[in-house]
């Protein structure tokens, strides 16, 4: 039996265990640091914290980190690798990837998703539902990619970096270091490493 642990027992874990499943993972269980005040996500145990799976992990297969902020992702899956866990990444059957594309250890790809030919992924990123990698765009770890955002031809995304909800970024743009592209917007020029930009076309949000 295939047993997968993940870490990070939230809505975006639901979606990566239901993928994990659908994907021939025969055994999905959760580990968070709110247990044991949290004993379930869903229709999937929650085990124990953190803590809790460094102990467990010769138990499973694989693991990945389940958890939707960059940086908190980032932390636990360094954590995890330092411990000597199997990291892995999770692909949705439904997700359209090519084989020329290469995806490293715990990104996931969600269904519908589409990474097209010479794209490359970094370790920990999200492809979230119905999003578009398209052909040559590199995104660095732990970066996201969000529900039916379109990254056109050769686009760069820097690590911990955040693409929103129905976001289109320009062909062969940058989008730098933590930066975040709201929800919509539509990015006609590179993005600045920490920036936040909203819009049609993309502008820089001050705070």
């Amino acid at each position: 039996m295939k047993r997968l642990a993940v870490l990070g027992a939230s809505g975006h874990g639901k979606v990566v265990a239901d993928a994990a499943e659908a994907s021939g993972w025969q055994s999905v269980v959760f580990f968070d640091d709110a247990w044991p005040d949290l004993q379930a996500n869903g229709p999937w145990d929650v085990r124990g914290d953190t803590e809790t799976l460094l102990e467990q992990l010769s138990e499973f297969d694989g693991v990945v980190v389940g958890i939707g902020n960059n940086a908190i992702r980032a932390d636990k899956q360094r954590l995890l690798l330092l411990a000597g866990a199997r990291i892995v990444s999770v692909v949705h059957p439904a997700a359209v990837v090519s084989a020329h594309a290469r995806i490293q250890p715990g990104a996931v790809v969600l269904a519908n998703a589409v990474v097209n030919a010479s794209a490359e992924v970094g370790a920990g990123c999200i492809i979230n539902t119905g999003s578009v990698v398209e052909h040559d765009c590199v995104l660095g770890d732990f970066a996201h990619i969000s529900p039916n955002a379109v990254l056109a031809g050769g686009v760069i995304i820097e690590c911990l970096a955040w693409v929103g909800a129905g976001a289109s970024v320009r062909q062969l743009l940058r989008v730098g270091k933590a930066a975040m592209v709201g929800m919509g917007a539509v990015v006609t020029k590179d993005v600045s490493a920490s920036a936040v930009v909203v819009g049609n076309p993309a502008k820089v949000l001050n705070f």
